[in-house]
């Protein structure tokens, strides 16, 4: 069937809301499917009445209109979020660079999509998962302003021959995903004999999460910028301008100068002050809509006097559980540096270290980030593949004195990533894959490879 205007297309999508994927379905596919990727399939031929198809063009032509189902989850501090990011196309190597933004594969598909929503229950079966939000997406000026940075950063690599390096986190709001049965998909590139893995255009989770928000909550996130900033600037020069009056100042200093009492102690103080120097009311930096579309984290960095590190900088715990269950690139640690970018906040003392005296620092600049996909693909890998041979071989415990050592590849391993304990005590403790007990272990980058981070 063909819709002559939005507004007929709407009409008959609003329908869907409030039904389940049973009930729509009039074809008998819901019996026959496994993956929730293919619920979409039951929409278009079911509700809509056309054939399933993968064409370049959007899937509603006449009206320029391409339509996606994606699921959405509920967190368990009641918000919602996209449970994961929205693929869109494949992306054509050998075509893409010769494109402009408006005639790009991107552009043309997802200009304007009819987005219908439905909530992922993990213990629900798929016939039961039912439509929550109907609405029709374009894209703000500021976001497509980002958005167009984005396409430029990826298809700059292709042209560079480097389509082999690209990673999702080079970008902020629009991302280059992997797209493949495994690793060994791969597609030819224009300017280097290397094969680089298949990749399709995608909006990021996080991306997807403000626009679900704005859709079912009425809190809206924040933001630190205007319209123009953003189409004329990036969000690290923007921030480099708000922050960089206060570059030089002692953290207490900037405590009394936004009102926040100063407590080392506290861990939320560095971002409460960060918040109020950009102008924001809120008091996280993760509830600013730029940093949390773009999937941006903020890292402390505390410089000794002569620019050094006293310690290396930890990330998130190893979920022992999960762990060998993993494929690389759906794995926990590829994801934390694949798909973020990291906001590091440096600080710098000025007197030297002594044990059981405080130190202030002073704020000395920003450095936004992302893991090189080079990076990611080496020595990353490395360090997951090496933990994922221990755990399977066992891990060898060593107690010396007071203190238990383990094989897991430590502070030596490759230069730049390591696990070490990161626990409240000894006694805060997690079981292996071997039924023996750890002290909590965390991921770390080493000293070093932050500083070499920052100094470039």
């Amino acid at each position: 069937m063909k819709y002559e205007t939005i507004d007929e297309l709407m009409d008959k999508a609003y329908q869907a809301e409030g039904k389940t994927f049973g009930e729509l379905d009039n074809t008998g596919r819901i019996k026959k499917i496994k993956s929730k990727g293919t619920l979409g399939h039951i929409i278009e031929e079911s509700f809509f009445g056309y054939s399933v198809n993968s064409i370049a063009e959007p899937d509603f032509v006449e009206l320029g209109v391409e339509l996606k189902v994606t699921p959405i989850k509920k967190n368990k501090n009641g918000t919602l979020s996209s449970k994961e990011r929205l693929v869109l196309n494949i992306i054509d190597y050998m075509k893409e660079f010769e494109l402009t933004f408006e005639t790009s594969s991107f552009y043309t598909k997802a200009n304007r999509m009819l987005i219908m929503l439905y909530q992922y229950e993990k213990e629900q079966s798929l016939g039961d998962y039912r439509i929550l939000k109907v609405f029709l997406n374009e894209f703000s000026e500021e976001d497509l302003a980002v958005i167009q940075r984005d396409w430029e950063i990826i298809v700059t690599k292709i042209k560079n021959g480097e389509a082999h390096l690209i990673s999702e986190a080079d970008t902020m709001y629009l991302s280059a995903c992997t797209k493949g049965a495994n690793k060994d998909s791969v597609r030819k590139q224009p300017f280097s004999p290397l094969k680089a893995k298949q990749r399709a255009f995608s909006l990021k989770a996080s991306y997807m999460t403000g626009i679900i928000r704005k859709q079912l909550t009425p809190e809206h996130l924040e933001s630190l910028s205007t319209n123009q900033e953003l189409k004329e600037k990036t969000l690290e020069q923007i921030l480099d301008e708000r922050f960089k009056p206060h570059y030089g100042k002692r953290i207490d200093q900037l405590c009394r100068e936004v009102g926040i009492p100063y407590n080392s102690r506290n861990k939320s103080m560095v971002p409460h002050i960060m918040t109020k120097l950009l102008g924001v009311k809120k008091n996280n930096l993760s509830d600013i809509e730029e940093f949390a579309k773009a999937n941006i984290t903020f890292k402390t960095v505390s410089l000794e006097p002569n620019g050094s590190l006293r310690e290396h900088m930890s990330f998130k715990n190893i979920n022992f559980n999960t762990f060998l269950h993993e494929d690389w690139e759906k794995s926990e640690l590829y994801e934390l540096f694949a798909e973020q970018k990291f906001l590091f906040l440096v600080f710098r003392y000025t007197e030297e270290h002594q044990p059981k005296v405080k130190r202030i620092p002073y704020f000395e600049g920003i450095k936004l980030w992302n893991m090189p996909q080079k990076t990611i693909e080496e020595e990353l890998y490395g360090l997951w593949n090496e933990i994922g041979d221990v755990l399977r071989d066992g891990v060898k415990l060593t107690i010396k004195g007071s203190k238990t050592y383990n094989n897991l590849p430590g502070p030596k391993f490759n230069n730049l990533c390591h696990v070490r304990p990161k626990a409240k005590d000894s006694k805060d403790k997690v079981k292996l894959p071997d039924g023996q007990y750890i002290t909590k272990l965390c991921y770390w980058l080493d000293k070093q490879y932050v500083l070499s981070i920052l100094d470039k």
